[in-house]
């Protein structure tokens, strides 16, 4: 029993910043249709903010936090403002299609700016916490650990009073029901846009650097991690941003099992393969979004 409360433990963990991912991911894609697959590069690129400002620099980790979550969501409104939108705006192209080629060699370019600056050896991100674990009876709980999982959850949740509270969060939810109506009625969609993708590769940042706190950080790193985003969006349901949540929940807690109980190596082969199996009762994923109108 300890056995499987320590492994529901880490799988709660991952899962946490698997969903902050998927939420990042499915934002782009629900407000903008851009499928995204430099996600997982901005994933890692906050991991060696922090490891630069850090173990480098000699910052204050928080704040180091802060600061690189924040460049990672100035560099995601940047490519939006002169690589997607210019993509949009051009009637020649078809637009899914072109983002797609867009945001594949922004991976690319991405991922070797990084090796360039920070070299293909893995890095460990320096961090304030005790090495020592929380000891709850005889469960043993890693301060770095725990908190992945409190910070992953406060996150989420004040995403989910920010979007439902805030002008900013209806418009944005307007817009992801119906842009061409949201357009209409004077909503600013191409500043939403700016917003959406900002705000999807700061979740990303995070979610980087928070795993990467636990484990190490490497030029590659991202590629894993934008196959795991996609796959948990579409383990949730398209555009479902509580399934996105939930489907992270699922796939962390599936490989952590998988490694627990069979082999650390057959994680991710058994964390897929319970995907495929939801997916053959649930064609359209655990929660899947209302059908917007385009």
């Amino acid at each position: 029993m300890e056995t499987l409360v320590q492994q529901l433990l880490d799988g709660l963990m991952i899962g946490a910043a698997y969903a902050l991912m998927a939420v990042g991911l499915t934002i782009i894609f629900g407000l903008m249709d851009v499928v995204n697959f430099a996600h997982g590069e901005f994933y890692m690129l906050g991991a060696f903010v922090v490891f630069q400002l850090v173990g480098l620099q000699g910052l204050n980790y928080f704040l180091a936090v802060l600061l690189a979550v924040a460049a990672v969501g100035l560099l995601g409104v940047i490519v939006q403002r002169t690589l997607i939108r210019r993509v949009r705006q051009s009637a020649r192209l078809n637009y899914l299609y072109a983002t797609s080629i867009v945001t594949i060699g922004l991976s690319i370019f991405l991922q070797n700016a990084a090796q360039l600056v920070w070299g293909a050896v893995p890095k460990a991100i320096p961090q304030p916490f005790p090495v020592e674990p929380i000891i709850l009876g005889s469960i043993a709980v890693s301060p770095v650990r725990l908190f992945i999982l409190v910070a992953s959850m406060l996150v989420i949740a004040t995403l989910a009073l920010w979007l439902k509270r805030t002008l900013a969060g209806r418009m944005i939810r307007a817009t992801f029901q119906d842009r061409e109506a949201a357009a209409l009625i004077g909503l600013p969609v191409d500043r939403i846009d700016a917003l959406a993708f900002g705000g999807g590769t700061m979740l990303a940042a995070l979610a980087g650097v928070l795993l990467g706190s636990a484990f190490q950080v490497y030029p590659t790193m991202g590629g894993l991690a934008t196959l795991k985003a996609f796959t948990v969006v579409i383990l949730g349901g398209m555009g479902s941003f509580p399934g996105a949540i939930a489907g992270g929940f699922v796939l962390g807690v599936s490989e952590s099992l998988a490694a627990g109980y069979l082999s650390a190596g057959l994680k991710d082969a058994i964390g897929f393969a319970v995907v495929i199996a939801v997916l053959m009762f649930r064609p359209t994923g655990l929660l899947p979004a209302v059908r917007r109108v385009r």
